[in-house]
C-alpha cells in the first residue's frame, strides 16, 4: 500500500517534505496547557538561535483555547468558563508579558463576596483563607455565618493547645483538617461552598496537600490552626495599595488563548483543528535511523487535513513520525493513548472522576432586582434547601460588577453556576427547564421581579477532575511511569492545579521535560529504549 508525505503549498497541491533537521514534538491539546507546552518550545531559551524543535499541535474539536471560551452576550463579549486567574502565581502573568499583553489586564472591580447562610446572604468576613478565618476571629462572629455556638467552637482553636505532628506524613481530606479543628459548621457553609466551588466537588473527599497545601502544613505545627494560616499569608507592604488577587484581559480571559495561538502562528507553528490522535505507538529504538533517543508514530483521525509532514495511506488513514509527545488531553483520552505503552500511567489515569457543570447567563433590567448587591457575587452551600430541595445554584457572579467594562447602565449580567461532583440534576434539565430553575432559586436569593430579557446555558461536561485524598503522590506514579518512556511528558488540568496559572505552567514543565529527555539522548530510566517494561 503506497505511502505519501504530503504538505499543502499556496495551491493546496501535495507536495513531498523535505527530511527534517530538527526534531519534531507534537503537542495533543489545544487548550491552554498545551499552547503554553508549544510555546515553551519555541520561545523559550532553549528555541533561541533557531535550534529549537519543529511544533505542531493537534486538536480534535474545532476550535482552541479548551475551557477558555468566549462569546457575545447582551452586546458585549463574555467568558463562558474561566473569567479571571490569580494574580499571585507568576505563570499567567508572565506568559502575558511574553505576549504584550499586560496593558490589557484588567483588575477585578469589587472587592468582597456574600454566602447564603441561615436564611440570607451575608457578606464574607475579610482575612479568610479558603473560608479558614485567619485574622480576628470577632469579625468572623459577627458576620452570622455561623450561630453564636457555631463561632465558639472555631474561637476555641486560639485558646485550646493543640500538639504538632511535624513527623506525620500523607494526605488528608481538607475536611477531616477544618472540621477535627474547627468544627463541622465552618466546614459547610464556608470551606466546602469555596475550595469545593473551586473544584466542583467536596472537600471531605478533597486532597489537602493537592488543594490546600498551607492548610496541611499548619495542621501539624502545634497551636492555633488559625494562628499558623495568618502567618503563612503574605502582608502587602503597608506604603502600597493593595496588589488585585484576580487578573482579566480587557477583552475576556479567553483572548489569551487567541492571543497565544496567534504568536505561535508568527513563529512558524500551525495548530491544527478537528485532528484527533487515535494511537501513539513507539516507531523505533534509539539509535534508529541516526537518532540517539527513541521516536513515535501519532496515528491521526478526524474531519481536518493532516498537518504538513503526515504520511497519507492509500485507505485515507494518516500518520506522523515525531520525536516527542506532550499531552495535554483530559485523564481518560490520555489513558487510553498510554494504554499499551505506559499501563501504570493509563491505569491511574482512567481512575480519575470528573465533575460536570453548567453556566446560565442572565441580563436584567436594572430595577428588576431588588436586593442589594454585595461584591462580585454569592456562594451557594450544598447543605442550602428551597422548598425542601437540595440548592442547584452553586454561585452566582455579578458580572458587571466584578468586571467593570462588562457593566452598562441599561442592564445587569449574572452568570449562575450549578453543578457539582455528584449532583446530576442539570443533565436531566434541558436548557428551558434549568434556566427556569435557576431562576426561581435567584428569585429567592435576590428578590427579583419580573423575568429576565436574555438568558443563555453554557454546559461542561466532565470538565472539573477530582483531586481525592492522595491525589499528588498518584500524579507523581504517573509522571514517572510516562517518563521512562523517553521523549514523553502530560500536562493539563488533571495533575497539579485546575486554574490557568497552574495550567499554564503544566505546559511549560512538560515542554520542558520533553526537551531534555531529547537531549539527554538515552532512555532516562537505563532500559533499552526499545522496550517497554509491561509492568509500568
Amino acid at each position: 500500500m503506497p505511502v505519501v508525505p504530503v504538505g499543502r503549498s499556496a495551491d493546496n497541491a501535495v507536495t513531498t517534505s523535505p527530511q527534517r533537521q530538527r526534531p519534531t514534538i507534537a503537542i495533543v491539546g489545544a487548550g491552554i496547557a498545551g499552547l503554553a507546552a508549544a510555546w515553551e518550545l519555541v520561545a523559550g531559551p532553549d528555541s533561541q538561535g533557531g535550534d529549537g524543535p519543529e511544533v505542531v499541535v493537534l486538536e480534535s474539536s474545532d476550535r482552541i483555547g479548551g475551557k477558555l471560551r468566549s462569546t457575545e452576550f447582551a452586546g458585549r463579549n463574555v467568558d463562558l468558563a474561566a473569567d479571571a486567574f490569580l494574580a499571585q502565581r507568576p505563570e499567567a502573568t508572565g506568559l502575558c508579558d511574553e505576549l504584550d499583553l499586560t496593558g490589557e489586564l484588567v483588575p477585578v472591580g469589587a472587592s468582597g463576596a456574600s454566602i447564603w447562610a441561615r436564611g440570607r446572604l451575608r457578606p464574607m468576613p475579610e482575612g479568610l483563607s479558603l473560608g479558614v478565618p485567619t485574622r480576628s476571629w470577632w469579625p468572623f462572629y459577627r458576620s452570622g455565618i455561623l450561630s453564636t455556638g457555631e463561632s465558639l467552637r472555631v474561637a476555641t482553636d486560639l485558646v485550646v493547645p493543640h500538639r504538632g505532628t511535624v513527623g506525620v506524613t500523607g494526605d488528608r481530606s481538607v475536611g477531616d483538617i477544618v472540621g477535627e479543628r474547627l468544627g463541622r459548621p465552618i466546614v459547610e457553609r464556608l470551606v466546602d461552598p469555596l475550595i469545593g466551588g473551586i473544584h466542583a466537588g467536596g472537600v471531605d473527599d478533597l486532597s489537602a496537600a493537592a488543594t490546600f497545601p498551607q492548610l496541611i502544613a499548619a495542621s501539624r505545627q502545634s497551636g492555633s490552626l488559625l494562628r499558623q494560616l495568618g502567618r503563612a499569608r503574605v502582608p502587602a507592604p503597608r506604603s502600597a495599595a493593595p496588589p488585585p488577587l484576580f487578573w482579566s484581559l480587557r477583552g475576556t480571559t479567553a483572548s489569551l488563548a487567541v492571543a497565544l495561538a496567534g504568536a505561535l502562528a508568527r513563529r512558524g507553528v500551525a495548530v491544527h483543528t478537528g485532528v484527533s490522535v487515535d494511537a501513539v505507538e513507539r516507531a523505533g529504538p534509539a539509535g534508529a535511523n541516526g537518532a540517539t533517543h527513541p521516536s513515535w508514530t501519532i496515528a491521526l483521525g478526524g474531519s481536518g487535513p493532516p498537518p504538513t509532514g503526515a504520511v497519507v495511506m492509500a485507505d485515507g488513514t494518516s500518520s506522523l513520525r515525531v520525536d516527542g509527545v506532550v499531552l495535554a488531553a483530559p485523564a481518560r483520552e490520555a489513558a487510553v493513548l498510554l494504554g499499551p505503552l505506559a499501563p501504570v500511567a493509563a491505569g491511574l489515569l482512567s481512575a480519575v472522576e470528573y465533575a460536570s457543570v453548567a453556566l446560565v447567563t442572565l441580563a436584567f433590567d436594572p430595577g428588576a432586582i431588588r436586593s442589594p448587591l454585595h461584591g462580585t457575587g454569592f456562594l451557594v452551600p450544598r447543605i442550602s434547601t428551597f422548598d425542601g430541595r437540595p440548592a442547584l445554584i452553586t454561585g452566582c457572579t455579578y458580572l458587571g460588577r466584578k468586571w467593570p467594562h462588562l457593566a452598562r447602565p441599561g442592564d445587569e449580567l449574572l452568570r449562575v453556576s450549578v453543578g457539582r461532583f455528584g449532583d446530576s440534576r442539570p443533565a436531566g434539565l434541558d436548557d428551558d427547564e434549568l434556566t427556569a430553575a435557576v431562576f426561581a432559586e435567584l428569585t429567592r436569593l435576590l428578590d427579583i421581579v419580573g423575568t429576565p430579557v436574555e438568558t443563555m446555558v453554557t454546559r461542561w461536561n466532565g470538565a472539573f477532575p477530582q483531586y481525592r485524598v492522595g491525589h499528588l503522590d498518584r500524579v507523581a506514579r504517573i509522571e514517572q511511569s510516562v517518563a521512562e518512556l523517553g521523549g514523553v511528558a502530560v500536562a493539563g488540568a488533571t495533575y497539579r492545579g485546575v486554574g490557568i496559572p497552574a495550567c499554564i505552567g503544566s505546559g511549560q514543565t512538560a515542554a520542558r521535560l520533553v526537551l531534555e529527555s531529547l537531549s539527554a539522548g538515552a532512555d532516562p530510566a537505563g532500559r533499552s529504549p526499545g522496550r517497554v517494561d509491561p509492568t509500568r
